[in-house]
């Protein structure tokens, strides 16, 4: 997940119809992904109605024809606070530099996934995807698919 600082969060809007949206990121944990964003922005605004979101991270520097690999997440998302905000600073500071005591900061987020899907070709042979649902204890399979 550490790949790249940025990736691609799936939103829905109140209608239905898809947003996406790219930003610097950090991982959280295991597999939680946070962010800070503009609680105006649409996709800030489309979460607030309906927390069901998609992120999916991979290198984009991949060359066509060469081993690929990437991670798609599937959950939910909004705005945290507490200990979970805290944490969620801590590791959005420690990879990008912001201060969450500015008087200006936005707010953060997080993105818990119950479904990841891990495409790592030199690793899993070419076209082959796996899904794993995310548990406490951590990931368990829930099925292998082979496009090659």
């Amino acid at each position: 997940m550490n790949a790249s600082p940025l990736c691609a969060l799936a939103t829905v809007w109140p209608t239905g119809r898809a947003h996406i949206n790219h930003m610097y990121f950090a991982r959280s944990g295991a597999f939680d992904v946070v962010w800070i964003s503009d609680p105006d922005s649409r996709h800030s605004l489309n979460l607030k109605e309906n927390p069901s979101a998609a992120v999916t991270i991979f290198d984009s520097h991949q060359t066509w024809g060469r081993p690929d690999r990437g991670i798609q997440l599937f959950g939910s998302a909004g705005t945290v606070s507490g200990a979970a905000a805290q944490e969620a600073e801590r590791a959005y500071s420690a990879r990008f530099p912001y201060d969450p005591s500015q008087g200006d900061a936005y707010p953060i987020y997080r993105f818990r996934p119950r479904e990841v899907k891990l495409f790592y070709e030199a690793i899993l042979g070419a076209g082959t995807l796996v899904t794993a649902r995310v548990t406490r204890d951590g990931l368990t399979w829930a099925r292998t698919e082979v496009f090659a």
